[in-house]
């Protein structure tokens, strides 16, 4: 009889999801050819939509959400891995057409699959995730349009959230001086022990602004859309750069192409759902590299997989601060 485990499914009557708590064996998986033990897991926005069905991110039911995995390779049909094997996976249809995270075993395809750099825990290797991760990529497009520490100040929207805090984090180990968008003012110290140097209050960004308004930073990381996006852009310098991976506020962009031609600006669009594996393995090392693992701790919660359901909602209603790891052996 094959081992039980635990998972979260998503079953599907009427209009909304229902999410519980079950047993599963390998044999209810769904098909791949690398079998990991699963430690850790996350919770990420796009998981709230899933698990709330606030929004159709789920393509098919029956399904496990998580959108992030960590954990140990149990068997592997794939010559790139073997028993042992540390891996981390992020994307690539997990918890939308693929069984995700949040069970004690996944079953998935071996080129979906990063190593988890030696200097990172799986437990941290959550901590980061898909937030973590996609901050990264926001960070290197950033540095690699040319906005450089010397440029001037980076800002960053949706400050107190997972990719906002990551962001905060990484620019300030590299140099940048950061100014954190935020609605919670009751965060400044918790933004600022990350390495923000100045608080600004969302609603500045968040309402409806100027074609352009006065150059106040070189670059930005907006996880937020909408006009917050837009803001950003009508206030970013010239030849600067914005890299925009979230829609929080909307998909919609009530902006003008004037900051784009008058002067020069660049707005970059972040995937990191199905980014190339090279991308992937640059952003894992440079996260290994230039994340501060003390300023990672202090910006993460641990929970059971219990918790997810009760977390998930929060999240949506942006209660949740900094990075969940979802341990799915609890």
């Amino acid at each position: 009889m094959s081992e039980t485990f635990k998972a979260i499914r998503l079953e599907k009557e009427g209009d909304k999801p229902s999410a519980n708590l079950v047993d599963m064996t390998v044999d209810d998986l769904m098909e791949g050819d690398v079998v990991v033990d699963v430690e850790y897991s996350t919770v990420n926005y796009k998981d709230g939509l899933a698990i709330t069905g606030a929004a159709p991110v789920v393509r098919s039911y029956p399904m496990i959400p998580g959108i992030d995995l960590a954990g140990t390779v149990a068997s592997s049909d794939n010559p790139k891995f073997k028993p042992g094997d540390r891996v981390i996976q992020n994307g690539f249809g997990l918890s939308e057409s693929h069984f995700g995270g949040y069970a004690g075993k996944a079953r998935v395809k071996g080129d979906w699959l990063v190593k988890c750099p030696d200097a990172i825990s799986a437990a941290q290797a959550m901590a980061i995730g898909t937030a973590g991760y996609t901050a990264m990529l926001c960070v290197m497009a950033v540095e690699k349009a040319g906005v450089t520490p010397s440029s001037g100040p980076v800002v960053v929207t949706g400050a107190a959230g997972g990719v906002g805090s990551v962001s905060i984090a990484l620019l300030a180990k590299l140099g940048y001086d950061v100014i954190a968008s935020t609605g919670r003012t009751e965060e400044e110290p918790y933004l600022k022990d990350l390495g923000a140097s100045s608080i600004i209050d969302r609603s500045e960004l968040s309402g409806d602004g100027r074609p352009m308004g006065k150059e106040r930073w070189a670059g930005g990381i907006d996880s937020v859309g909408s006009k917050t996006l837009a803001n950003v852009i009508s206030q970013t310098k010239y030849d600067g750069a914005v890299a925009a991976c979230g829609l929080a506020q909307g998909m919609d962009l009530p902006a003008s192409v004037a900051p784009f031609i008058l002067r020069g600006v660049s707005l970059l669009g972040i995937d990191s759902v199905m980014a190339p594996l090279n991308r992937r393995e640059e952003a894992w090392a440079r996260l290994a590299k230039d994340l501060d693992l003390k300023r990672l701790e202090a910006m993460t919660s641990t929970i059971g997989l219990k918790d997810v359901l009760e977390t998930a909602p929060q999240i949506l209603a942006g209660k949740v601060r900094g990075r969940y790891v979802v341990d799915v052996r609890a």
